[in-house]
């Protein structure tokens, strides 16, 4: 049973920093992408970042590029979302996923509960 278990939210301060982590289980993910979507409230998920697992290619969304760096050790099976200067409009639930595609919540077969991000003065 594949399980994907997130953390590292919490309360931050506009052009403050988070780094998320994902712990990854139950499965080999060397044919898989791991993603970051965010899901604020009465808006629908959104792509935040993806990782291709073994050749580790990075894709982010346009509207955080240049504040994320999305990681992971393969040897730990761990997922990691490092975010700088972030906004309020950076605050939600930011999930862990895995799945066959990138950009789309579609492509994505497995997902975790979440861990909220509240970026707030």
């Amino acid at each position: 049973q594949v399980q994907l278990a997130e953390s590292g939210g919490g309360l931050v301060q506009p052009g403050g920093s988070l780094r998320l982590s994902c712990a990854a289980s139950g499965r080999t993910f060397s044919n898989y992408a791991m993603g970051w979507f965010r899901q604020a409230p009465g808006k629908e998920r959104e792509f935040v970042a993806a990782i291709t697992w073994i050749g580790g290619r990075t894709y982010y969304t346009n509207s955080m590029v240049g504040r994320l760096t999305i990681s992971r050790i393969k040897a730990t099976n761990t997922l990691y979302l490092q975010m700088n200067s972030l906004k309020p409009e950076d605050t939600g639930v930011y999930i862990c996923a895995a799945g066959s595609g990138i950009y789309s919540p579609s492509d994505y077969d497995y997902w975790g509960q979440g861990t909220q991000v509240t970026v707030s003065s």
